[in-house]
Protein backbone atom coordinates (compact mmCIF):
# COMPACT_ATOMS: atom_id res chain seq x y z
CA UNK A 1 0.00 0.00 0.00
CA UNK A 2 2.61 2.44 0.93
CA UNK A 3 4.52 2.45 -2.71
CA UNK A 4 1.40 2.48 -4.27
CA UNK A 5 0.35 5.57 -2.24
CA UNK A 6 3.34 7.06 -2.98
CA UNK A 7 3.14 6.04 -6.73
CA UNK A 8 -0.80 7.71 -7.04
CA UNK A 9 -0.36 10.80 -5.30
CA UNK A 10 3.23 11.93 -7.39
CA UNK A 11 1.49 11.04 -10.88
CA UNK A 12 -1.50 13.07 -9.87
CA UNK A 13 0.22 15.74 -8.46
CA UNK A 14 2.56 16.08 -11.39
CA UNK A 15 -0.45 15.73 -13.95
CA UNK A 16 -2.10 18.32 -12.63
CA UNK A 17 1.21 20.74 -12.46
CA UNK A 18 1.78 20.17 -15.66
CA UNK A 19 -1.85 20.79 -17.01
CA UNK A 20 -2.49 23.90 -18.91
CA UNK A 21 -4.70 26.60 -16.66
CA UNK A 22 -2.74 27.10 -13.10
CA UNK A 23 -4.39 28.92 -10.46
CA UNK A 24 -1.84 31.88 -11.16
CA UNK A 25 -3.08 32.17 -14.91
CA UNK A 26 -7.07 32.10 -13.80
CA UNK A 27 -6.20 34.86 -11.26
CA UNK A 28 -4.52 36.99 -13.87
CA UNK A 29 -7.25 36.74 -15.81
CA UNK A 30 -9.58 37.91 -13.27
CA UNK A 31 -7.54 41.08 -13.25
CA UNK A 32 -7.54 41.87 -16.25
CA UNK A 33 -11.11 41.27 -17.09
CA UNK A 34 -11.81 43.58 -14.14
CA UNK A 35 -12.69 41.19 -11.64
CA UNK A 36 -9.71 42.04 -9.55
CA UNK A 37 -9.58 45.48 -10.08
CA UNK A 38 -11.37 48.37 -11.27
CA UNK A 39 -9.85 48.58 -14.87
CA UNK A 40 -10.92 45.80 -17.18
CA UNK A 41 -7.71 46.81 -19.42
CA UNK A 42 -5.53 46.31 -16.54
CA UNK A 43 -1.82 45.54 -17.31
CA UNK A 44 -0.23 42.87 -14.65
CA UNK A 45 3.29 43.51 -14.37
CA UNK A 46 5.99 40.93 -13.12
CA UNK A 47 5.80 42.21 -9.42
CA UNK A 48 2.36 41.58 -9.24
CA UNK A 49 3.07 37.93 -10.98
CA UNK A 50 5.84 37.24 -8.33
CA UNK A 51 3.98 38.33 -5.71
CA UNK A 52 1.37 35.27 -6.75
CA UNK A 53 3.63 32.99 -7.45
CA UNK A 54 4.82 33.56 -3.59
CA UNK A 55 1.53 33.60 -2.49
CA UNK A 56 0.42 29.81 -3.88
CA UNK A 57 4.11 28.32 -3.87
CA UNK A 58 4.51 28.13 -7.22
CA UNK A 59 8.00 30.11 -6.94
CA UNK A 60 9.40 26.53 -5.51
CA UNK A 61 10.50 23.74 -8.03
CA UNK A 62 8.21 20.88 -8.39
CA UNK A 63 9.79 18.57 -6.43
CA UNK A 64 9.86 20.68 -3.17
CA UNK A 65 6.14 21.42 -3.51
CA UNK A 66 5.42 17.80 -3.38
CA UNK A 67 7.89 16.77 -0.40
CA UNK A 68 6.38 19.89 1.56
CA UNK A 69 2.97 18.47 0.80
CA UNK A 70 4.23 14.67 1.85
CA UNK A 71 5.07 16.55 5.52
CA UNK A 72 2.02 18.61 5.71
CA UNK A 73 0.18 15.65 4.82
CA UNK A 74 1.21 14.50 8.00
CA UNK A 75 -0.90 16.94 10.19
CA UNK A 76 -3.83 15.85 7.65
CA UNK A 77 -3.13 19.41 6.57
CA UNK A 78 -4.08 19.72 2.45
CA UNK A 79 -3.63 23.62 2.51
CA UNK A 80 -6.23 26.16 1.45
CA UNK A 81 -8.90 25.73 -1.34
CA UNK A 82 -7.87 28.21 -3.94
CA UNK A 83 -12.00 28.41 -5.23
CA UNK A 84 -13.13 28.43 -1.61
CA UNK A 85 -10.59 30.26 0.71
CA UNK A 86 -10.97 27.75 3.28
CA UNK A 87 -9.08 24.47 4.45
CA UNK A 88 -9.10 22.03 2.14
CA UNK A 89 -10.10 19.15 4.62
CA UNK A 90 -13.22 21.55 5.64
CA UNK A 91 -14.52 21.86 2.06
CA UNK A 92 -14.51 17.98 1.42
CA UNK A 93 -16.66 17.38 4.61
CA UNK A 94 -18.88 20.02 4.07
CA UNK A 95 -19.41 17.93 0.98
CA UNK A 96 -19.09 14.85 2.23
CA UNK A 97 -22.90 13.73 3.86
CA UNK A 98 -24.60 14.33 0.40
CA UNK A 99 -22.07 11.66 -0.87
CA UNK A 100 -22.11 9.22 1.82
CA UNK A 101 -25.71 9.43 1.97
CA UNK A 102 -26.96 8.13 -1.64
CA UNK A 103 -23.65 6.06 -1.36
CA UNK A 104 -25.12 4.12 2.10
CA UNK A 105 -28.33 4.00 0.30
CA UNK A 106 -27.73 2.73 -2.93
CA UNK A 107 -25.12 -0.09 -1.56
CA UNK A 108 -27.42 -1.49 0.70
CA UNK A 109 -30.50 -1.63 -1.41
CA UNK A 110 -28.51 -2.99 -4.09
CA UNK A 111 -27.28 -5.73 -1.95
CA UNK A 112 -30.74 -6.57 -0.31
CA UNK A 113 -32.37 -6.87 -3.60
CA UNK A 114 -29.46 -8.48 -6.08
CA UNK A 115 -28.65 -11.79 -4.21
CA UNK A 116 -32.01 -13.00 -3.51
CA UNK A 117 -32.26 -11.78 -7.21
CA UNK A 118 -29.84 -13.46 -8.18
CA UNK A 119 -30.49 -16.68 -6.25
CA UNK A 120 -33.71 -16.90 -7.94
CA UNK A 121 -32.61 -16.82 -11.28
CA UNK A 122 -30.00 -19.52 -10.68
CA UNK A 123 -32.88 -21.55 -9.37
CA UNK A 124 -35.04 -20.67 -12.18
CA UNK A 125 -32.66 -20.61 -14.55
CA UNK A 126 -33.77 -21.27 -18.20
CA UNK A 127 -37.20 -20.84 -17.48
CA UNK A 128 -39.24 -17.44 -18.30
CA UNK A 129 -38.61 -15.47 -15.48
CA UNK A 130 -34.87 -15.88 -15.32
CA UNK A 131 -35.32 -14.96 -19.52
CA UNK A 132 -37.32 -11.65 -18.93
CA UNK A 133 -35.76 -10.47 -16.03
CA UNK A 134 -32.66 -10.83 -17.60
CA UNK A 135 -33.49 -9.04 -20.65
CA UNK A 136 -35.18 -5.55 -18.03
CA UNK A 137 -31.84 -6.01 -16.13
CA UNK A 138 -29.22 -5.71 -19.58
CA UNK A 139 -31.63 -3.04 -20.94
CA UNK A 140 -31.99 -1.16 -17.62
CA UNK A 141 -27.86 -1.12 -17.81
CA UNK A 142 -27.30 -0.21 -21.36
CA UNK A 143 -29.03 3.39 -20.20
CA UNK A 144 -26.32 6.12 -19.62
CA UNK A 145 -26.72 7.51 -16.77
CA UNK A 146 -27.25 11.16 -18.10
CA UNK A 147 -29.99 10.09 -20.41
CA UNK A 148 -32.20 8.04 -17.34
CA UNK A 149 -31.80 10.81 -15.55
CA UNK A 150 -33.15 12.99 -17.97
CA UNK A 151 -35.91 11.03 -18.39
CA UNK A 152 -36.70 10.46 -15.09
CA UNK A 153 -37.13 14.03 -14.12
CA UNK A 154 -38.97 14.84 -17.38
CA UNK A 155 -41.29 12.13 -16.96
CA UNK A 156 -41.86 12.27 -13.44
CA UNK A 157 -40.84 15.09 -12.32
CA UNK A 158 -42.09 17.90 -14.66
CA UNK A 159 -44.89 18.92 -15.42
CA UNK A 160 -45.70 18.09 -18.64
CA UNK A 161 -46.26 14.01 -17.57
CA UNK A 162 -46.34 13.54 -13.77
CA UNK A 163 -44.83 15.83 -10.77
CA UNK A 164 -44.51 12.51 -8.65
CA UNK A 165 -41.10 13.77 -7.09
CA UNK A 166 -39.26 16.68 -7.05
CA UNK A 167 -36.68 18.09 -9.63
CA UNK A 168 -33.45 17.80 -7.64
CA UNK A 169 -32.05 18.68 -4.03
CA UNK A 170 -32.15 16.66 -0.80
CA UNK A 171 -34.91 18.43 1.17
CA UNK A 172 -38.20 20.93 0.40
CA UNK A 173 -37.74 24.47 1.51
CA UNK A 174 -40.11 24.25 4.41
CA UNK A 175 -37.83 21.48 5.32
CA UNK A 176 -36.95 22.64 9.17
CA UNK A 177 -40.78 23.07 9.71
CA UNK A 178 -41.21 19.53 9.74
CA UNK A 179 -41.83 16.70 12.28
CA UNK A 180 -39.29 13.57 12.43
CA UNK A 181 -41.53 11.32 10.12
CA UNK A 182 -42.18 14.29 7.75
CA UNK A 183 -38.71 15.03 7.41
CA UNK A 184 -38.03 11.29 6.91
CA UNK A 185 -40.60 11.16 4.44
CA UNK A 186 -39.33 14.10 2.55
CA UNK A 187 -35.62 12.62 2.76
CA UNK A 188 -36.89 9.88 0.81
CA UNK A 189 -38.89 11.56 -1.50
CA UNK A 190 -35.82 13.66 -2.71
CA UNK A 191 -33.90 10.52 -3.17
CA UNK A 192 -36.01 8.42 -4.85
CA UNK A 193 -34.92 9.33 -8.68
CA UNK A 194 -31.50 9.93 -7.98
CA UNK A 195 -30.80 6.78 -6.09
CA UNK A 196 -32.67 5.02 -8.83
CA UNK A 197 -29.57 6.65 -11.19
CA UNK A 198 -27.01 5.56 -8.37
CA UNK A 199 -27.86 2.16 -8.63
CA UNK A 200 -28.74 1.15 -11.74
CA UNK A 201 -25.44 0.09 -12.86
CA UNK A 202 -23.81 -1.95 -10.56
CA UNK A 203 -27.78 -3.46 -9.88
CA UNK A 204 -27.61 -5.57 -13.20
CA UNK A 205 -23.25 -6.37 -12.42
CA UNK A 206 -24.02 -7.75 -9.14
CA UNK A 207 -27.15 -9.94 -10.00
CA UNK A 208 -25.77 -11.25 -13.16
CA UNK A 209 -22.41 -12.05 -10.69
CA UNK A 210 -24.51 -13.69 -8.25
CA UNK A 211 -26.84 -15.86 -10.42
CA UNK A 212 -23.92 -17.39 -12.65
CA UNK A 213 -21.75 -18.03 -8.91
CA UNK A 214 -24.93 -19.41 -7.60
CA UNK A 215 -25.47 -22.00 -11.03
CA UNK A 216 -21.69 -23.11 -10.79
CA UNK A 217 -22.14 -23.87 -7.13
CA UNK A 218 -25.55 -25.56 -7.53
CA UNK A 219 -23.69 -27.70 -10.32
CA UNK A 220 -21.32 -29.22 -7.70
CA UNK A 221 -20.69 -33.11 -6.65
CA UNK A 222 -20.98 -32.21 -3.26
CA UNK A 223 -24.60 -30.75 -3.94
CA UNK A 224 -25.06 -33.58 -6.37
CA UNK A 225 -24.02 -35.87 -2.81
CA UNK A 226 -26.32 -33.78 -0.57
CA UNK A 227 -29.21 -34.24 -2.92
CA UNK A 228 -28.37 -37.84 -3.36
CA UNK A 229 -28.33 -38.02 0.35
CA UNK A 230 -32.15 -36.68 0.77
CA UNK A 231 -31.18 -33.66 2.38
CA UNK A 232 -34.33 -30.33 1.99
CA UNK A 233 -33.74 -28.24 -1.25
CA UNK A 234 -33.86 -25.19 1.39
CA UNK A 235 -31.41 -26.38 3.27
CA UNK A 236 -29.27 -27.66 0.06
CA UNK A 237 -29.84 -23.96 -1.05
CA UNK A 238 -29.62 -21.41 1.77
CA UNK A 239 -26.91 -23.35 3.48
CA UNK A 240 -24.41 -25.45 1.26
CA UNK A 241 -24.62 -23.28 -1.82
CA UNK A 242 -25.62 -19.90 -0.75
CA UNK A 243 -22.28 -19.41 1.37
CA UNK A 244 -19.86 -20.47 -1.21
CA UNK A 245 -22.00 -18.43 -4.59
CA UNK A 246 -21.07 -15.23 -1.91
CA UNK A 247 -16.65 -16.02 -2.32
CA UNK A 248 -16.98 -13.64 -5.76
CA UNK A 249 -19.67 -11.24 -4.52
CA UNK A 250 -17.18 -10.61 -1.86
CA UNK A 251 -14.96 -8.48 -4.23
CA UNK A 252 -17.59 -5.85 -4.52
CA UNK A 253 -17.65 -5.49 -1.12
CA UNK A 254 -13.93 -3.57 -1.64
CA UNK A 255 -16.14 -0.48 -2.61
CA UNK A 256 -17.64 -0.29 0.72
CA UNK A 257 -15.12 2.39 1.59
CA UNK A 258 -15.55 3.72 -1.66
CA UNK A 259 -19.44 5.04 -0.80
CA UNK A 260 -17.52 7.41 1.75
CA UNK A 261 -15.72 9.53 -1.13
CA UNK A 262 -18.39 7.95 -3.71
CA UNK A 263 -19.57 10.74 -5.87
CA UNK A 264 -21.51 11.06 -9.87
CA UNK A 265 -21.02 13.92 -11.39
CA UNK A 266 -23.39 13.60 -14.22
CA UNK A 267 -25.95 12.35 -10.90
CA UNK A 268 -25.03 15.19 -9.16
CA UNK A 269 -25.29 17.99 -12.00
CA UNK A 270 -28.58 16.74 -13.11
CA UNK A 271 -30.68 16.58 -9.92
CA UNK A 272 -28.20 19.82 -8.09
CA UNK A 273 -26.95 17.52 -5.20
CA UNK A 274 -23.72 19.29 -4.25
CA UNK A 275 -21.50 16.51 -3.42
CA UNK A 276 -18.16 14.87 -3.73
CA UNK A 277 -18.77 13.97 -7.65
CA UNK A 278 -19.49 17.82 -8.16
CA UNK A 279 -16.65 19.57 -6.22
CA UNK A 280 -13.85 16.96 -8.14
CA UNK A 281 -15.05 18.36 -11.08
CA UNK A 282 -15.20 22.10 -10.13
CA UNK A 283 -11.79 21.95 -8.83
CA UNK A 284 -10.49 19.74 -11.86
CA UNK A 285 -12.01 22.59 -14.28
CA UNK A 286 -11.06 25.78 -11.67
CA UNK A 287 -7.20 24.30 -11.01
CA UNK A 288 -7.87 23.79 -7.50
CA UNK A 289 -4.69 21.71 -6.64
CA UNK A 290 -5.09 21.49 -3.57
CA UNK A 291 -8.53 20.34 -3.13
CA UNK A 292 -7.58 17.84 -6.41
CA UNK A 293 -4.72 16.55 -4.09
CA UNK A 294 -6.88 16.04 -0.95
CA UNK A 295 -9.61 14.36 -2.81
CA UNK A 296 -6.78 12.28 -4.57
CA UNK A 297 -4.88 10.93 -0.88
CA UNK A 298 -8.31 10.29 0.54
CA UNK A 299 -10.04 8.31 -1.99
CA UNK A 300 -6.77 6.40 -2.70
CA UNK A 301 -6.40 5.77 0.71
CA UNK A 302 -10.22 4.17 1.21
CA UNK A 303 -9.66 2.58 -1.49
CA UNK A 304 -6.57 0.32 -0.52
CA UNK A 305 -8.21 -0.41 2.84
CA UNK A 306 -11.28 -1.67 1.17
CA UNK A 307 -9.34 -4.20 -0.76
CA UNK A 308 -7.91 -5.18 2.73
CA UNK A 309 -11.56 -5.16 3.31
CA UNK A 310 -12.64 -7.37 0.50
CA UNK A 311 -9.19 -9.85 1.76
CA UNK A 312 -10.68 -10.61 5.00
CA UNK A 313 -14.38 -10.95 3.76
CA UNK A 314 -13.03 -14.21 1.78
CA UNK A 315 -11.65 -15.33 4.79
CA UNK A 316 -14.67 -15.19 6.93
CA UNK A 317 -16.61 -16.68 3.64
CA UNK A 318 -14.02 -19.58 3.14
CA UNK A 319 -11.23 -20.78 5.86
CA UNK A 320 -9.77 -22.20 3.48
CA UNK A 321 -8.16 -19.62 1.62
CA UNK A 322 -5.43 -18.14 3.54
CA UNK A 323 -3.15 -15.37 2.75
CA UNK A 324 -0.13 -15.95 4.62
Amino acid sequence: MIPTFFGITLATFILINLAPGSPIEQQIQRIRFGQGSKSSNAVVNQEVIDALNKQYGFDKPISTRYWIWLKNLSRLDFGESFTYQEPVLDVILSKFPVSLQFGLASLILTYIVCIPLGVIKALKAGQSFDRISGLLLYFSYSIPSLILGIFLIVFFAGSNYFSWFPIGGLKSDDYESFTTLQKFTDRAHHFVLPLICYMVGSFTELTMVMRNSMLDVIKSDYIRTARAKGLPERLIVFKHALKNSLIPIATGLSGFFAIFLAGSIIIESIFNLDGIGLLAYSSISSRDYNVIMGLTFLSSLVLMFGKIFSDLVYVMIDPRIDFK
